[in-house]
């Protein structure tokens, strides 16, 4: 059974930084795509990174430059580097996980409240 579980959301101010992790189990891990995605109170979920098997990544525009999203397949573990944080970046964030590597993100996380304040 394939299990995500995030940590490490928080209150910060704007300027300040946080790091997610996404606790991963039930899956060869290393073979999967994963992601980030982020949801604000009244608006859509949007991705906010991508990581592929062979270490490939890609941000939003809204996030490149200041999120780093990176795993240590040894711990079986997603992260998720967010600095220069601003109050738009407040959002629950959750991981998720594609096995087939098609866009297709078939396994989430209960996800992690991130608030920045301004």
């Amino acid at each position: 059974q394939v299990q995500l579980v995030e940590s490490g959301g928080g209150s910060v101010q704007a300027g300040g930084s946080l790091r997610l992790s996404c606790a991963a189990s039930g899956y060869t891990y290393s073979s999967y795509c994963m992601a980030w995605f982020r949801q604000a109170p009244g608006k859509e979920r949007e991705g906010v990174a991508t990581i592929a098997s062979d270490r490939s990544t890609s941000y939003a525009g809204s996030v490149k430059g200041r999120f780093t999203i990176f795993h240590d397949n040894a711990k079986n573990t997603l992260y998720l580097q967010m600095n220069s944080l601003k109050p738009e970046d407040t959002a629950m964030y959750y991981c998720a996980a594609d096995p087939h590597c098609r866009g297709d993100y078939v396994h989430w996380g209960q996800g992690t409240q991130v608030t920045v304040s301004s």
